[in-house]
């Protein structure tokens, strides 16, 4: 059910990944190309990582987790940041989602990480829901901040 992906499972996360956008209200905003996704996962110096879930009958991809390490200085070790976890609509309930959770957690696990992050959206209910039954807390003292486009490009002083 659950594997680390593969390159010929880069169409079918892509396609995952535009639905995320569109499910978030942003699709507008997702731009990176199935070339990116090859050079990011498995290029000479990979930054992210990605497990799949298939269907049990079909073997079909129908979700995703993409992941990175992130570090703690206060802990002194690596963690992972789950940059995107999604199931298809139709497949939810069979418990994909948690397998996902559930091999990243079980990474920590094994290499020592003591933490998994992740981010989501006020609004969505559901994965909230879900996160917690799992026994995963907000950090509500914390505000996510980002410079992106042009801000970014001020702040290096490159513009």
């Amino acid at each position: 059910m659950i594997r680390p992906a593969t390159p010929a499972d880069l169409p079918a996360i892509h396609t995952l990944i535009r639905e995320l956008a569109e499910y978030e209200r942003a699709l507008e905003e997702a731009k990176a190309t199935e070339e990116q996704l090859h050079e990011a996962l498995f290029g000479s110096r990979p930054a992210a990582y990605a497990h799949v879930a298939t269907d049990d009958s079909t073997g079909a991809v129908i979700g995703y987790a993409i992941w990175f390490l992130n570090f703690s200085t206060w802990r002194g070790v690596h963690g992972i940041y789950l940059e995107d976890l999604y199931v298809r609509p139709t497949a939810r309930g069979g418990g994909h989602g948690k397998a996902l959770l559930t091999a990243l957690a079980r990474i920590c696990v094994e290499r020592g990480y003591q933490r998994l992050e992740w981010s989501v959206l006020n609004w969505n209910t559901p994965a909230i829901d879900f996160y917690e039954a799992l026994g995963a807390r907000p950090q509500d003292e914390w505000t996510v901040y980002r410079l992106t486009d042009e801000a970014l490009a001020k702040a290096s002083g490159t513009s």
